[in-house]
């Protein structure tokens, strides 16, 4: 494949992680140059199969991710592709020997989104991890690959901060997820209302996740740690934000962190991984 070709796609990635999530490309920029560009590769995949279940209402969605899917395939078996994300994001599968388990479990949750409206323990297990624990994976594969064996030993602490994200991005989006999408992703919500006692049941589960994650992040290359700390520190910032909020309000107003709470938290995750990891 041309060179140019290559270049264009990845930067095609970049772009779209850049205007989907300031936060996420802020955090990125704290981690190596070859980490950013894989990574910004795979989040831009996720992101274009994202945005074909849950926004483009006015299309036939699951002909879209079929399409998605088997472009998908198309270009790992043939080298290439037009769809300049899909491309770079097969090229970092290559680079990187990303497991194809891990990007069907990703497809399978996507797809799932245009059946399932309500999930129970297991559904709910299976999902989380299709659509955000085999992200942190594929992330986890970039940063150790120098060391593999490191891969086997993080992957845990990984899948717990993927976790973590996800639920709270359930619960930053609970009012759309549930007017405008009919789904429920909590399942203790299944036959329970959305009050103080669920509330708290819900940012445990979500506490638990954020420390057995920080166990991993400390564990990390130096070159990505900074990155991957940001990010931890941004979402338990969030979590507690979210934690402070009344029950009823998530489903007026979405939850966010200011511009000056996130330059904070910044300077808080480098300062701290420049002291070293016992510090964190």
């Amino acid at each position: 494949m041309d060179n140019l070709y290559k270049e264009l796609s990845l930067r095609t990635s970049e772009l779209t992680t850049s205007l989907y999530s300031t936060s996420f490309s802020a955090g990125l920029m704290c981690m190596n140059r070859e980490s950013r560009r894989a990574i910004f590769a795979i989040y831009g995949f996720l992101r274009q199969a994202d945005e074909i279940v849950d926004t483009f209402h006015e299309y036939d969605k699951k002909s879209l991710i079929s399409e998605f899917e088997a472009e998908y395939y198309r270009c790992m078996e043939r080298g290439i592709s037009l769809n300049l994300i899909i491309n770079s994001f097969a090229l970092i599968v290559k680079r990187y020997n990303i497991h194809d388990q891990l990007v069907s479990a990703f497809l399978r949750s996507m797809k799932s989104d245009l059946e399932n409206s309500n999930f129970n323990e297991s559904g709910i297990k299976e999902y989380i991890y299709g659509s955000a624990d085999v992200v942190g994976l594929m992330c986890l594969k970039v940063m150790t690959r120098d060391n593999p064996q490191d891969y086997e030993r993080l992957k845990d602490s990984a899948m717990s901060l993927s976790s973590a994200f996800q639920k709270i991005n359930f619960l930053r989006d609970i009012k759309n997820d549930t007017e405008n999408l009919s789904r429920n992703y909590f399942p203790v919500l299944n036959d329970k209302p959305f009050n103080k006692e669920t509330f708290a049941v819900i940012l445990d589960d979500i506490r638990k996740d954020f420390k057995s994650a920080l166990v991993g992040i400390k564990e990390l290359p130096k070159r990505d740690r900074t990155g991957v700390y940001l990010a931890y520190l941004y979402y338990l910032g969030l979590t507690s934000k979210i934690g402070k909020t009344p029950p009823e309000r998530l489903f007026k107003k979405r939850i966010r962190l200011s511009e000056w709470e996130k330059v904070g938290l910044f300077c808080v995750a480098n300062f701290r991984s420049f002291l070293g990891k016992k510090f964190m």
